[in-house]
């Protein structure tokens, strides 16, 4: 069986866990979606973030003075950004609209949506305004943008100033073309869809779709890139702020940006796979004791014999110890001791940690807390 890996990294780092209590998250918001996970919680979840306050297509302009300023002042661009670097160009707020043609980069910012809008409809509401998918955008490398997905491309047709890139696919699963953004903001847009196919779950019968989407929801291809971008670019500070700034319009939140662990609770990172639907079948997975302070036993059950891989990460998502790498192993029950100790075998602080078991086509995670 083939499946759909988090590139660079082990399957098992699927389960990426940061807080979201850094956000200004409002109490009890996301209390429904609590202890969930699959479909579950993606429709808890669409049903708390539903039903948000629209705004018009004009005040979107203001909106992006208090969603998408840069620490200068100046307007935060992901098509023209160059993080720890020096941007080819800037725009300031209002003098530098530009809508309509452009001959090149650096003649104004427009309103880009993320998500195209021929994806949904065209000018139809609440998608056509909604925050959370509408970036401020060059006008020229939105329009070489066009309507085309998102994707990775190894021999493009053309690169913009900051990196982003146009050209045929390279990323498995399809190869037309596409726009890939820059290393340093692949994880914004991945939530933006995680979000758009959350907050408009069922609603999307009559969407046109795309290359990339079934209405709403990515296509198997775009889901795995999406998770490998997530995992590859985690939450940052300019979209805990974003966030933030867009509940202030809209009255509602991305869940990723607030609990990026989500992601992975909701869309499987063996999407995608040949030999049958993903996540048909999920292992058991649990820690005793849990809370622990010297030894945990961590217990699992195989239908049948599978190479398996156990692993434990920290909050940020960072591998701290393998404890199995496709180890072969027989169906049943088994158990696997857990001393609080990382890779070196030095103790690990007190904290909670997330036990992740994967074997071909399917994976489970759990959470455990040790107290020192």
């Amino acid at each position: 069986m083939k499946d759909c890996r988090i590139v660079g990294l082990p399957l098992a780092v699927a389960f990426v866990a940061v807080s979201g209590a850094f956000a200004e998250i409002p109490p009890g918001y996301y209390d429904p979606a609590a202890g969930l996970s699959g479909e579950p919680l993606k429709a808890a979840l669409h049903e708390i973030i539903d039903d948000h306050t629209s705004i018009t297509y004009t005040e979107i302009w203001v909106a992006f003075w208090y969603t998408d300023q840069r620490p200068d002042g100046y307007v935060w661009d992901m098509y023209s950004d160059i993080p720890g670097g020096t941007p080819p160009y800037l725009y300031t707020f209002f003098e530098d609209q530009g809508t309509g043609g452009a001959g090149g980069e650096g003649e104004g910012y427009d309103r880009e949506h993320s998500f195209p809008k021929s994806w949904f409809g065209g000018e139809v509401m609440p998608m056509y305004t909604d925050l959370f998918h509408i970036v401020p955008a060059d006008v020229y490398v939105n329009l070489r943008r066009s309507n085309y997905p998102y994707g990775e491309v190894a021999n493009p047709t053309w690169t913009s100033m900051n990196g982003s890139r146009l050209g045929p696919c390279s990323w498995p699963g399809y190869s037309g073309t596409v726009f890939e953004p820059r290393d340093d903001f692949k994880g914004d847009f991945a939530r933006n869809y995680f979000y758009m196919a959350t907050r408009y779950y069922t609603e999307d019968a009559s969407w046109p779709g795309s290359p990339m989407v079934d209405g709403s929801q990515p296509l198997p291809w775009a889901e795995c890139l999406l998770v490998n971008w997530h995992v590859g670019d985690p939450v940052s500070d300019k979209e805990i702020e974003r966030n933030d700034a867009v509940y202030g319009y809209q009255g509602n939140r991305n869940p990723f940006i607030d609990h990026p662990e989500w992601v992975l609770l909701i869309w499987s990172p063996t999407a995608g796979t040949e030999g049958g639907e993903p996540g048909a079948w999920t292992p058991s997975l649990e820690a005793s004791p849990n809370p622990f302070s010297a030894i945990t036993t961590i217990e699992f059950t195989l239908m049948e014999p599978e190479e398996v891989d156990l692993a434990i990460y920290d909050l940020s998502g960072r591998l701290v110890r393998a404890v199995m790498d496709g180890a072969p192993l027989a169906a049943g029950v088994h158990e696997v001791s857990w001393d609080g100790a990382g890779a070196s075998g030095v103790p690990l602080p007190s904290g909670v940690y997330f036990c992740r078991l994967s074997v071909p086509g399917a994976a489970s995670s759990c959470e455990v807390l040790l107290v020192r």
